[in-house]
């Protein structure tokens, strides 16, 4: 029996409001959800919550979606998990699409050139701090140095391809874990999981640390082929649709394929997986330019719900630039690639969740993050850092010179976000500001010249 304490109808409310307010990241997301559900309204303890977060922290994919998918299933089943991840996920789809709209049609007005022209080094400065604070987080030891070391020449110098990168760091991460444990310092397994909050409530709470599994909750062998064969169809169906409308070789068919597999491999968050989209959009299908795609990133920082989203962007402008039915600049086609590529770049995660939810409920307090994991995450720095290295180029060098001014915001970007310990919608906010007063100066000065 679902819990009847919360309707499924409050439920559905909250997460749809969680929606429109949940910025600043996974992180800030996740400790939003926490601060909710777990210190405020009480639907869950802290161990039962930070069981479904480890869960969700070793899948690929966006882990703050997976956990709200996951706590809506655990609260009201398939249903609750459907919505719970839909609502979720809805208001940064809808808002993408509205600001990748604006940016197509009105995006070479000089005002809103002059606002993207300071956003460029800015977003610049936030790859570099993602960069910066996943390492220092990260790289504890020589070994993981040196793996991110390599994922970077790996990616960057010799073009392999980013699913190998994260192949080859599973299996050093699997053989270290073996027979070098120290080399990654693992935690001993016995050790228990840093807790969120202190304050966390120990009593009154609808899933608590020793409240049985409700019943839609628990494993059984029909409900997991059940699940599977859905989403199986649900992944096969759309891509026969798309190629029965506009071919196989055609570029909604392509995006399916293509976001699949970036769903797949998406581990440690956006800024990981960005690289390898952003190399295979730009030089190998030619969905959008490269100052496209950081003005995309740009837009996915601006957006509530996972920054993963920026990938719709992608999906945007290569249904405009390209044309899927009508040709090249067609708004309804930029729109139907927009949700091709939602559609099964966020698949997958309802997939994981709703077939292996039921096993992690089985076997409570037994996750673990484990050592290949630990290197895929070191390995993602170099990946990033490759990013720096793929964004540097259009930012700094937009025409082929140095463009000295660029490299003055930033480097002021840099001082706001790793001195000042600005926010991301702060420094947003401030070099859109920057765009406008740099397009007032250039006018005054043209009309006193």
């Amino acid at each position: 029996m679902v819990n009847p304490s919360v309707s499924l109808a409050e439920a559905s409310r909250y997460w749809f409001q969680l929606g429109w307010i949940s910025f600043g990241g996974p992180a800030g997301q996740i400790a939003l959800m926490h601060q909710e559900l777990v210190e405020r309204r009480r639907w869950l303890s802290e161990q039962r919550y930070l069981h479904a977060l480890n869960y969700c922290m070793v899948l690929p994919g966006p882990e703050a979606i997976q956990l709200a998918t996951y706590l809506g299933w655990l609260m009201h089943g398939v249903p609750g998990g459907l919505i719970a991840g839909v609502l979720f996920l809805l208001p940064s789809v809808i808002v993408l699409i509205t600001l990748s709209t604006i940016y197509v049609l009105w995006g070479q007005l000089p005002l809103l050139a002059a606002v993207f022209w300071a956003l460029k080094p800015a977003v610049l400065a936030i790859v570099v701090q993602a960069a910066w604070r996943i390492g220092r987080r990260t790289l504890h030891t020589p070994a993981l140095v040196l793996v991110a070391l390599l994922a970077f020449a790996a990616f960057s110098l010799l073009q392999w391809p980013y699913p190998l990168v994260v192949a080859l760091a599973a299996l050093a991460g699997s053989g270290m874990g073996r027979w070098q444990p120290a080399w990654l310092e693992l935690r001993p397994s016995s050790e228990a999981p840093a807790r969120l909050d202190a304050g966390a409530p120990i009593g009154g709470v609808i899933h608590g640390d020793d409240t049985p599994t409700p019943a839609h909750a628990r494993f059984s062998k029909r409900r997991l082929a059940i699940t599977l064969l859905v989403w199986g169809l649900a992944l096969a169906l759309p891509l026969l649709l798309l190629a029965g409308l506009n071919g196989w070789d055609g570029p909604l068919v392509a995006m399916g394929r293509f976001f699949t597999q970036v769903a797949l491999i998406t581990f440690g968050g956006a800024y990981a997986v960005l690289p390898y989209v952003a190399k295979a959009a730009v030089q190998h299908f030619g969905w959008l330019s490269a100052p496209q795609m950081l003005d995309g990133l740009a837009l996915g920082e601006t957006t509530p719900g996972p920054l993963v989203i920026v990938l719709a962007f992608v999906g945007f402008m290569g249904g405009w630039n390209t044309g899927v039915f009508s040709g090249p600049g067609h708004w309804g086609d930029a729109v139907v690639a927009t949700l091709v590529v939602v559609w099964f770049t966020f698949l997958p995660s309802f997939g994981f969740i709703l077939a292996g939810a039921p096993l992690v409920e089985a076997s409570r307090d037994n996750l673990q993050l484990g050592a290949p994991l630990k290197v895929i995450t070191a390995s993602v720095v170099g990946v990033i850092g490759s990013l720096v290295l793929f964004f540097a180029a259009p930012v700094l060098w937009p025409a082929g010179q140095f463009d000295p001014a660029m490299a003055v915001l930033l480097l002021l970007a840099l001082v706001a976000l790793l001195r000042w310990r600005w926010g991301v919608l702060p420094l947003i906010g401030a070099a859109a500001l920057v765009g406008v007063g740099h397009l007032g100066l250039a006018e005054l000065l043209h009309h006193l010249g």
